[in-house]
């Protein structure tokens, strides 16, 4: 689990709930049913019309990845390629066939079958570039949509507030409920631009993220491959790998003394 997206969302709710309380305000008067349903299902609805069917589904579904933590161990991974290029370079590239089964990172067994098969290092290259490519685009697409949703909330919070105002402006022959149906639009508002900041533009931020951290996961992957494919040199490799995740070369050994 993601420990700074769920810290930071029960943290900043509460420490605003807490401010409306030392102020001397109801935290009841901030929860009004009717506001959120304005600001949310109007958020949502002009989501679902920004966008296509499948491209709004996978946005929902991607949510998940804000609070899950999948591990990105680049040092773990530069070793275990560099195990595979002193594998190829000692009994040939072939020799990487009976590790494929063992491999659970689809793209990274892809890679090597490609090495394995002896497919052109130009034709691996594009079709690799071509994959990673793809594959951040559509993913992208996920964190656009709460993005979109961070920018509607706000407005939609001022329709729901106006809407508010008309109701209050119906009862001006009632004095007494002025104070409070002018309280209660506002909500509205609150809602809009809390959701929007608070949520979704976070939600989308930490999304693009994760994403890049993926893509970059994976062009180590190809880079690596490709690299095993020329017949680099295992320690050349290591300092490749090493420059494109921006990890520091282990120090020498230090000689013993006789």
């Amino acid at each position: 689990m993601d420990i700074t997206s769920v810290a930071g969302i029960v943290a900043s709710i509460a420490l605003i709930l807490l401010g409306q309380a030392l102020e001397g305000g109801a935290i009841g008067s901030i929860l009004q049913a009717t506001a959120a349903l304005i600001v949310f299902g109007g958020t949502f609805g002009a989501t679902m019309v920004a966008f296509p069917t499948k491209d709004f589904v996978r946005g929902m579904k991607m949510l998940k990845l804000v609070f899950s933590n999948p591990k990105h161990d680049l040092g773990a991974l530069t070793q275990r390629i560099v195990e595979f290029a002193s594998v190829a370079r000692r009994d040939g590239v072939l020799a990487l066939e009976s590790r494929l089964p063992e491999i659970d990172d689809p793209f990274l067994r892809k890679a090597l079958q490609f090495a394995v098969d002896g497919v052109d290092a130009e034709v691996s290259r594009s079709s690799l570039e071509a994959a990673i490519d793809a594959e951040f685009q559509e993913q992208s697409v996920a964190a656009k949509v709460w993005e979109s949703m961070g920018g509607f909330a706000p407005t939609i919070g001022i329709l729901g507030a106006v809407l508010g105002l008309i109701h209050v402006m119906e009862n001006l022959n009632d004095p007494s409920k002025l104070g409070g149906g002018i309280a209660t639009a506002f909500v509205a508002t609150v809602y809009g631009v809390g959701s929007a900041n608070l949520l979704f533009l976070p939600f989308a931020n930490k999304l693009k993220r994760k994403l890049a951290l993926e893509k970059e996961r994976k062009t180590v992957i190809a880079e690596g491959v490709l690299s095993i494919q020329e017949g680099l040199n295992p320690r050349v490799l290591e300092e490749k790998l090493r420059a494109y995740t921006g990890e520091a070369s282990p120090p020498p050994a230090e000689k013993k003394a006789a």
